[in-house]
């Protein structure tokens, strides 16, 4: 899968990265990696408008988005999955292009702007359009795919709804109602015809003006919201299946009365979620496949100067005396801490100063002072060697976090906006 957060992160930033956590060099981790099959991948492929996208005033294309895909990216990380993102979000987009989109696609034809959506102007699309094949893939392999549509569809209606009396008001919405339902429909089952099983999350549509600045037209905005959330869970519930579910986001209900904190205005029509707005609607999508949505007890801080970086194993924060130790630029964790979050036997050796730990059929060696490792006898080269630390009156084995993961092929991820390493099987 192509993870467009990945590729959007500055090359030397992300290599910089993997040097602090990977800590190993590319062949010894390829040469690990083909001796046992990688675990199931929970893929998450992002469609929609610019709201899937991230956008926030001022991005470009070499911005790097955090909106809710990405957040719902960590989330699948925090409840113990190897997951990736494909985020396919094009700016601008309506119902009906997201239909073309789909079935362009579904058919593997070809994608232009002109076949999609006559003057759609996100710059991207070309590149979009480059990797049709890998995102059919994408979607062909994903367990999760959320969609955020309408949007633009109905953005008319911010400008409207003062001028039209409450009858007319109606009739446009129904109009447009029946437009929304019969696109997304459509590209509901093009998708389906991709992946039948996929579990298939649609947001609402939220209203994103706030009353101070709507007046007397706030009232019809929110009921034409209200209006759009009841169509919307009336498709999900006449295309749901059994095994294949289609569910519904309710973003719009956490925006009301919150408007003003959760989007930037930025014309008349044209409004975007801030930061707080993505994560509000994270939690939307997060509470419909997990139930509950997660940071870092850290966040408790008030100042994100002071959090210390965060350690999630296997879904569960470490909460230990034993804190993590940089050296060299790279993160050490404590033997023990990590055996026992992921339910690994491990067993130390005097005679050699070193630990031998047995996991998912792989065993790996890691010895004091050594710049190898050795994982079913295979050595890989890692940059800094384990050691020894007194904590107390006990001394710990501290060893390089992705060290550890690649030798028994954990799966090592990091979030710099949530200063969170996470490791799953």
């Amino acid at each position: 899968m192509i993870n467009l957060r990945k590729k959007w992160i500055n090359a030397a930033s992300f290599l910089l990265l993997a040097a602090t956590l990977l800590g190993t060099s590319a062949p010894g981790v390829s040469a690990a990696a083909k001796q046992t099959p990688q675990p199931e991948t929970f893929g998450i492929v992002a469609l929609g408008d610019s709201v899937s996208a991230g956008y926030e005033p001022g991005m470009t294309i070499s911005s790097t988005p955090y909106g809710y895909a990405e957040r719902l990216l960590e989330q699948a990380w925090f409840h113990g999955k190897r997951a990736e993102l494909g985020n396919y979000g094009i700016l601008g987009l309506k119902t009906a292009g997201l239909r073309q989109l789909t079935a362009a696609i579904k058919d593997g034809t070809a994608i232009t702007a002109d076949s999609i959506q006559p003057g759609i102007a996100d710059p991207r699309l070309p590149s979009f359009a480059a990797k049709a094949e890998q995102t059919k893939a994408d979607i062909a392999a994903a367990k999760l795919i959320t969609i955020t549509i309408g949007g633009n569809d109905v953005s008319s209606l911010l400008q409207q709804a003062k001028d039209l009396s409450d009858a007319d008001l109606q009739a446009r919405v129904q109009e447009l109602l029946a437009a929304y339902t019969d696109n997304v429909t459509a590209a509901l089952e093009n998708l389906r015809a991709i992946n039948p099983n996929a579990t298939i999350i649609i947001a609402d549509q939220y209203q994103p003006v706030p009353q101070l600045y709507a007046g007397q037209s706030y009232a019809k905005l929110m009921s034409a919201a209200a209006s759009f959330t009841q169509a919307t869970d009336r498709l999900a519930a006449s295309v749901t299946l059994p095994g294949a579910p289609v569910l519904v986001a309710h973003a719009a209900s956490r925006f009301a009365g919150q408007e003003g904190s959760l989007t930037h205005i930025i014309a008349d029509s044209d409004f975007h979620p801030t930061q707080l707005g993505y994560e509000t609607i994270a939690k939307a999508f997060t509470e419909e496949v997990w139930g509950d949505y997660r940071v870092p007890a850290s966040f408790l801080t008030p100042s994100a100067s002071q959090r210390p970086m965060t350690i999630v194993v296997n879904s569960q924060e470490l909460n230990t005396p034993n804190k993590p130790v940089v050296r060299s630029g790279q993160n050490f964790l404590a033997l023990a801490d990590v055996l026992k979050a992921m339910g690994a036997g491990g067993k130390w050796d005097n005679k050699t100063s070193s630990a031998t730990i047995v996991y998912g059929g792989r065993t790996v060696v890691i010895t004091i002072g050594s710049k190898t490792i050795l994982a079913d006898g295979r050595k890989i080269v890692i940059d800094t060697p384990a050691f020894l630390q007194k904590n107390g009156k006990e001394a710990k084995t501290y060893l390089p976090l992705a060290a550890l993961a690649s030798g028994l092929g954990f799966d090592v991820e990091y979030s710099a906006q949530l200063r969170t390493a996470f490791i799953n099987p």
